[in-house]
């Protein structure tokens, strides 16, 4: 194993700057993954906006990146779950590296056929929307709404629920372009909210009766719109703010239909409670990922030396799917 690796750090201007610094090893209860492909999310450039001093950032250096798939180099005391050699996917800070540490609970096997591009694309995905699901108490045939649902997690979102066997899956896109890949990922009904009335939209889908389940990813308005487009007892679930994180809701939609509320946000401060999120949906969702039933939407690949470009497509917000590095 090599002494020194590339990693891309934020803090520093506009774009990631690679530097070389020393291999890490893996403490009590980590793994070393030797990185094949990383995965870029919305959050990537939202730190990188906020740390630039170039443009009124902090100027706060990090290491960047969460999502990876790779092979396991090395394991640290107490690991015996996964052996050296072993493919897996996974999340982890500062995972934009040739090598990254992760807790041992917070990687997948990688299944057999899949391959690293699409394997470093679904971690976040599977876990975000499997762990929604579970929050607002998801049970086969319950009706389920997911907003934003060409984004690269909310079109996994579709997927899951369709192989957990919800009994009707409504996607929302802004343009009726991307209409129809969220009818092949499995939804019933698309609503393009450029066009439609999210609300009505949904309703006359349901026989007025609203989603049981709503998975918001958009935030804003479209939170608004998601209450009275519930379903009486139903919960809503903030999951992203891919427009806004303020948003100004109708108290008798909420009060009157009486509406759960939940927000997620899987982060790194409880290792233990995001490792049993993973878990979970890796009991219920790698079959279907084996199968090619689940599969993440890659936009499109870049290689590590050209993650500045690879950052200009996601800041581009046209990108359908996820935007992967591959590293060498």
């Amino acid at each position: 194993m090599a002494a020194t690796m590339t990693a891309l750090f934020g803090g520093t201007g506009p774009a990631w700057e690679a530097r070389e610094i020393p291999v890490p090893a893996p403490g009590p209860g980590q793994v070393l993954i030797r990185n094949r492909a990383v995965a870029l999310n919305n959050a990537d450039a939202a730190m990188l906006s906020a740390a630039d001093p170039a443009a009124g950032g902090t100027g706060a250096q990090y290491s960047a990146g969460y999502e990876f798939a790779g092979e396991i180099a090395s394991a640290g005391e107490g690991v015996t779950t996964v052996a050296a050699g072993a493919p897996v996917m996974g999340t982890s800070p500062a995972s934009f590296a040739a090598y990254v540490l992760a807790d041992h609970r917070h990687v997948l096997p990688v299944p057999d056929g899949l391959g690293w591009e699409e394997a470093c694309a679904l971690p976040t995905g599977l876990l975000t929307e499997h762990g929604a699901l579970t929050a607002a108490g998801f049970t086969p045939g319950r009706s389920v709404l997911i907003t934003g649902a060409t984004s690269g997690i909310g079109l996994i979102g579709v997927r899951i629920a369709r192989e957990l066997k919800a009994g009707q899956v409504i996607a929302t896109t802004r343009s009726a372009a991307k209409a129809e890949p969220l009818r092949r990922a499995g939804a019933d009904t698309v609503v393009v909210t450029g066009e439609q009335d999210l609300t009505q939209a949904v309703l006359d889908a349901t026989d007025g009766q609203g989603a049981e389940i709503v998975l918001d990813h958009v935030g804003g308005a479209m939170f608004a719109a998601c209450l009275p487009a519930t379903r009486a007892d139903g919960a809503v679930v903030s999951v992203g703010r891919l427009d806004t994180a303020a948003a100004t809701i109708d108290l008798d939609a909420l009060a009157y239909r009486r509406l759960r509320l939940r927000g997620v946000s899987f982060g790194f401060t409880r290792a233990a409670e995001l490792g049993a999120v993973i878990a979970a949906a890796g009991e219920q969702l790698l079959p279907g990922v084996a199968r090619g039933r689940i599969r993440p939407r890659v936009d499109s690949t870049y290689s590590f030396a050209n993650a500045a470009e690879a950052a200009g497509r996601l800041r581009s917000h046209q990108a359908h799917g996820k935007i992967v590095l591959t590293l060498p």
